[in-house]
């Protein structure tokens, strides 16, 4: 049985690549880089969004709308072997994630618009997709990569990420291959940098922190890549 989950607590910054070295220097001394990461510190991350015909997630987005939810695929480095089915909700603020594997021939049917066989094995969250699809229509829309150099804390459950390279494609058909063609959304250096905990951020870290200067943003990557694709530069 799947652990119960939690609403969790998500702010976002954006910050030159200055910035974030130092506030990786201040951080490092008391978080670990996450396991997951490469010997660099990083790993990409590759994100297939899906939204109804009347683009309800993105103006949901636009519109500070809550509560909201949206459903994408992701991939890790490439690796095929991981394929998850996600849904990321936000309510009051606050965000949970749900997610289950998914097989390579599931996949290809999501990305190909195609309904997908079910039985009664079949993830819950899988179940609830297939319903929403075929009630609302769902489809893929953009694809989103970028890299991340990812923090951990184990009390509080905190995590501090740093993403860059930010990029949007429209080469959907072409979310399993490593070299597609992508579009930067973010100015040259700049990074956004999430700071995710459960009930508590422990004092030490938020000082090592010290957003003060920073822009705290509502930035929410689906919504300016799907605002900049790649073919238009405007609304999919």
């Amino acid at each position: 049985m799947k652990p119960a989950m939690n609403y969790r607590h998500e702010y976002k910054y954006v910050c030159t690549a200055v910035q974030a070295e130092i506030i990786k220097c201040r951080i490092k001394g008391i978080m670990k880089i996450d396991d997951h990461a490469f010997q660099n510190g990083s790993y990409n991350i590759r994100s297939l969004y899906f939204d109804d015909v009347f683009h309800t997630a993105y103006y949901a987005n636009e519109n500070g709308t809550e509560p909201r939810d949206k459903f994408r695929l992701r991939v890790y480095n490439n690796d095929m072997t991981g394929i998850f089915l996600e849904k990321k909700q936000k309510c009051r603020g606050m965000t949970m994630k749900d997610s289950c594997r998914i097989t390579i021939a599931q996949a290809e049917q999501l990305i190909a618009g195609q309904e997908i066989a079910l039985n009664g094995d079949s993830p819950q969250l899988l179940l609830e997709f297939a319903a929403r699809s075929q009630r609302q229509k769902l489809h893929p829309v953009v694809i989103v990569d970028y890299d991340r150099i990812p923090y951990v804390y184990q009390l509080g459950n905190v995590r501090v990420t740093f993403d860059r390279n930010i990029a949007s494609s429209n080469q959907i058909s072409r979310f399993f291959e490593k070299d597609i063609a992508k579009r930067l959304i973010m100015e040259s250096g700049q990074q956004v940098m999430e700071v995710k905990w459960d009930q508590f951020l422990p004092d030490y870290i938020k000082q090592c922190l010290q957003t003060n200067g920073l822009p705290r943003t509502a930035l929410s990557k689906y919504y300016y890549c799907s605002k900049y694709n790649l073919s238009s530069g405007v609304l999919l």
